[in-house]
């Protein structure tokens, strides 16, 4: 027998058994909790910032509440499908991480963690040279001299085509 005729057999064999098992369901508590959740955008905020939240309930129909060390009890509003607000966190919060926790009105519940880092305010934008590659006011000396060249270029191009005319 070939090597390939006992895999193609066993192949077989195994298949049926496998077809046959029985696909469990989810429990649907466990399909409940998944409905249920507290989204921020962004997770990441310097202090001072808005944060905003989406969440889902089983019913999306009825406000719930998000409650945080941050900004107190905040009512989420049914809006397009989903329950909506805009927080803003205190610019004196310290960084950190801070547990948000959204509570549906038929008992459901779900936490979320915001992340705030401290604000930090550039000194000076960046070096990338806006001033210019001359120093001090060279701009007209480098607007004449291009002019010049371009005026060259045109002188020459003009005298190599009487040139082709005459010979």
């Amino acid at each position: 027998m070939r090597k390939s005729v006992p895999a193609v057999l066993a192949t077989l064999l195994l298949t049926p058994p496998v077809l046959f098992i029985p696909v469990l369901d989810a429990e649907p508590a466990q399909a409940a909790r998944a409905a249920i959740f507290l989204e921020l955008s962004p997770s990441t905020i310097p202090a001072g910032d808005e944060v905003g939240l989406r969440a889902s309930c089983d019913d999306n129909l009825k406000a719930a509440t998000v409650t945080s060390g941050l900004f107190g009890t905040l009512t989420v509003a049914p809006r397009y499908g989903f329950l909506t607000a805009t927080a803003k966190v205190p610019s004196s919060t310290r960084p950190g991480d801070y547990l948000i926790e959204l509570s549906c009105p038929d008992g459901g519940r779900a936490p979320a963690t915001l992340h705030v880092v401290a604000k930090v305010a550039p000194a000076r934008g960046p070096a990338t040279g806006g001033g210019g590659t001359a120093p001090e006011r060279q701009a007209p000396l480098l607007i004449g001299g291009g002019l010049a060249v371009i005026a060259a270029a045109l002188a020459l191009g003009v005298l190599s085509l009487r040139r082709r005319r005459l010979g």
